[in-house]
């Protein structure tokens, strides 16, 4: 059987909401829901105002809006992330300043982002790898020190807390993914978090194409019209009805992942014990969602033949980021001010291992080929 690296799941719900969507009458954006989808993110996290957004990469887009971002601004980041971390700043003119990464966490060096400040920094964008959380009480300190936006990229961060506050909550701005590989999806989708109340009326506005137009049906204006920049980063009442559905497992996923993620970790610790790999590190304060489980093989080599020995018994693994600071665009637009060895260490040597709900039933073949692969 063929093991691939993601599977989508469903809760069985999905296509049942999605027909009551159309039965109401309502397939565009800010139907009901929308609505409940936004009520259940506001309660869970703690969120000042949750928008749902068309996407994750739309989420930073509007943070960047939100939060003045303009040509020549310095935004400070890690490397090892995806390109719509930095892309959602340079579409604004801004540089990303790129800083290495921990060895245990693989999130930004806390200790590294002071040493890239400089008067043109406007924010700091912390983000939360495979879902555990980035020191962020060190980083707020940091941020508010300089006076400073903190942006959460909590793409992968779903169901993840940092000394018990829902990750995407703590800066001022939080970004979210409902992309298929992550853990409550909706095919495509994200969710910003707005936790600075002075930012929600603007939030509002540049989600609904620079027009306040959600005033105008709460009542608040007698007609809507443009009033600042903006762009249509709603997504329709399917994407939303998809994701409600998802929503109301979200413990039960967030369980079943957890045992995933604890099999790979029991399963692979006699390889980690003999030196042939390390295993993920998770930080006490961290609530973990079982995002993805890694391991990091001794070079980019013996990661390949890995790739290649697994592939063979139609098992897929993936490496992840090519780091951002060596990326040809990463070149033009932005700059790493100092080396960064780990980010480029971790880089050759990751590997992510399929985790997917419906896996259980396949996980003691995937650990043995790796096994016999590597110790075998």
């Amino acid at each position: 059987m063929r093991i691939p690296f993601n599977k989508p799941y469903m809760t069985g719900k999905e296509l049942h909401y999605i027909a009551e969507a159309h039965a109401n009458g309502h397939l565009a954006g800010e139907g009901s829901f929308t609505k409940q989808c936004h009520a259940w993110l506001e309660a869970s996290t703690g969120a000042h105002k949750a928008l749902l957004t068309h996407s994750c990469t739309a989420a930073l887009e509007m943070a960047a809006m939100l939060i003045g971002i303009e040509p020549g601004d310095e935004v400070i980041m890690p490397a090892y992330t995806f390109v719509s971390t930095a892309n959602a700043f340079v579409l604004r003119g801004a540089v990303p300043v790129f800083v290495d990464i921990r060895a245990d966490t693989l999130n930004i060096d806390e200790t590294k982002i002071a040493a890239a400040i400089t008067p043109r920094t406007k924010a700091i964008v912390p983000v939360h790898y495979a879902g555990v959380a980035c020191e962020m009480d060190t980083i707020m300190a940091i941020a508010r020190r300089h006076r400073l936006w903190v942006v959460e990229d909590a793409a992968q961060a779903v169901m993840s807390t940092y000394k018990g506050r829902a990750l995407g909550s703590i800066g001022d701005l939080g970004a979210y993914s409902f992309h298929e590989t992550k853990n409550i999806i909706s095919g495509e989708g994200g969710a910003l978090l707005v936790n600075h109340p002075d930012l929600v009326a603007r939030a509002e506005i540049i989600r609904e194409k620079g027009t306040n137009r959600s005033q105008f049906f709460r009542g608040q204006v007698d007609k809507y019209t443009w009033v600042d920049i903006g762009s249509s980063y709603l997504p329709g009442e399917i994407i939303a009805a998809f994701l409600w559905a998802q929503i109301g497992e979200a413990d039960a996923i967030t369980r079943r992942r957890t045992a995933l993620w604890d099999t790979y970790h029991q399963g692979l610790a006699g390889l980690a014990e003999a030196g042939l790999i390390e295993r993920p590190r998770i930080p006490e304060e961290c609530g973990y969602n079982a995002h993805l489980y890694y391991i990091l093989l001794p070079d980019v080599e013996r990661r390949s033949a890995l790739i290649e020995a697994l592939k063979q018994h139609d098992i897929y693994a993936v490496f992840h980021y090519i780091p951002l600071h060596t990326a040809p665009a990463g070149l033009s637009y932005g700059r790493a001010d100092y080396a960064l060895p780990i980010t480029d260490n971790i880089a050759g040597r990751l590997l992510r291992l399929p985790l997917w709900l419906g896996l259980e039933a396949h996980q003691a073949a995937v650990i043995g080929r790796i096994i016999d692969a590597l110790a075998g």
